[in-house]
C-alpha cells in the first residue's frame, strides 16, 4: 500500500492523511480524532517517518478503529506500533485479518465519549463514529463519500450489500448533532454537515 507523506491538521483535535492507491484506483483518507481520553486512528493507511513522528507528537493514541471489512489497511501495524487495541464491527471477528479486534455494536460508547453507529446495508461491517465534542464530528467509512466526479453522496449501489437498507440506516446519523464530517474516501465537510446529510437523505427518498 502507498505511504502518505503528510499529516494535515484540519481543526483542533482532528488531523487527516491521504494517498492515492493505484490498486483500488481511489484516494484513501485516514483520520486522527482526539478525545478527552486520547486519540483514535480511523482506517489508518501507512505514514512516512516524519508524518508518523508528527502523529506521535499529538499525544497518546488509545485505539484504532476500522469502519468496514475493506478498510483493514495498515490497522494491524499501527495497533502493534502503538500497543493499542483495534475496534471493528463484531461480525468481522471471524475473518483472519480481524482476528485480534475488539468487536463493537451499534450504539456502543468507547472511551472518550465516541459512539459507534452501524450502517447496515453498506459494505460488510460498515460503521461510523460520532464524537460529541466541539459541536459534534462524524467519521464515516464507505457509506458516504465526497470526491469527484461523484461529489458528496451515497456509496454507489453496486458496492452496497443492500442500498435501500443502507439509506434507511444512515438516517440514524441524524439522531446526533455534528457540525463536520470526515470520510474514508473524500474531502471533509467542516460546517453544516448534519444539514447536508439530512438534505441528501431527503432527496434520495
Amino acid at each position: 500500500m502507498a505511504r502518505a507523506q503528510e499529516l494535515e491538521p484540519i481543526v483542533p483535535g482532528i488531523s487527516i492523511w491521504q494517498v492515492y492507491e493505484p490498486a483500488v484506483k481511489a484516494e484513501l483518507f485516514s483520520t486522527a480524532l482526539t478525545t478527552d481520553s486520547g486519540t483514535y486512528l480511523v482506517d489508518p493507511i501507512p505514514l512516512a517517518a516524519d508524518a508518523l513522528a508528527a502523529l506521535r507528537a499529538r499525544g497518546e493514541t488509545i485505539g484504532i478503529f476500522v469502519t468496514n471489512a475493506n478498510h483493514d489497511r495498515a490497522a494491524a501495524k499501527f495497533a502493534r506500533d502503538f500497543s493499542v487495541p483495534t475496534y471493528a464491527h463484531y461480525t468481522l471477528g471471524g475473518k483472519i485479518e480481524f482476528a485480534d479486534v475488539i468487536g463493537v455494536k451499534d450504539g456502543q460508547t468507547l472511551a472518550g465519549g465516541l459512539t459507534v453507529i452501524a450502517v447496515d446495508g453498506g459494505a460488510v461491517g460498515e460503521m461510523a463514529l460520532h464524537c460529541f465534542q466541539d459541536g459534534g464530528t462524524m467519521v464515516m467509512g464507505d457509506a458516504l463519500i465526497n470526491f469527484e466526479p461523484h461529489g458528496f453522496g451515497l456509496l454507489p449501489s453496486k458496492y452496497c450489500l443492500d442500498p435501500k437498507l443502507m439509506r434507511r440506516s444512515l438516517r440514524k446519523l441524524l439522531d446526533y448533532p455534528f457540525a463536520r464530517i470526515f470520510f474514508a474516501h473524500g474531502i471533509p465537510i467542516l460546517s453544516g454537515a448534519r444539514g447536508k446529510v439530512e438534505q441528501l437523505l431527503a432527496s434520495d427518498q
